[in-house]
């Protein structure tokens, strides 16, 4: 299957494997979904994730992370589009919900967090959103 937006799909999947309770998702491995994970997983919103091999190709098996029965999740957006770009220099990164949240950057030292991005002073292009 031809996806514009691999990312967008993995975001919608942990999304909707929240909704239903679900404690496994499965999505078609690719690098840059791997690092967005590896920043889920450092941050505390999953609990991990491993590379399985099904039928010849590469998934990536993300196990979600509940609390008290409520996903740990709330609100997973993907701010840059393919259609639309979104970039923030390092004095501009947007705070989400006053610093409860985490933005994930792209940047040109690898996929990280907004306090990471800060931290090194580099900015990149938004890639989503989580609370």
């Amino acid at each position: 299957m031809n996806l514009s937006d691999p990312l967008g799909d993995m975001l919608t999947r942990i999304r909707n494997a929240q909704m239903r309770g679900m404690s496994k998702v499965v999505t078609p491995a690719s690098k840059v979904r791997a690092r967005v994970l590896d920043v889920l997983a450092d941050e505390g919103y999953i609990r991990g994730y491993a590379e399985v091999e099904k039928d010849g190709h590469k998934n990536l098996e993300i196990e979600l992370k509940y609390y008290e029965g409520q996903p740990v999740i709330s609100e997973i957006k993907r701010i840059s589009k393919p259609g639309r770009r979104v970039y923030s220099s390092v004095s501009d990164i947007p705070l989400v919900r006053n610093g409860l949240g985490i933005s994930i950057l792209s940047t040109s030292q690898g996929v990280m967090s907004d306090n990471a991005a800060r931290t090194k002073n580099v900015g990149g292009e938004v890639l989503c959103r989580v609370f």
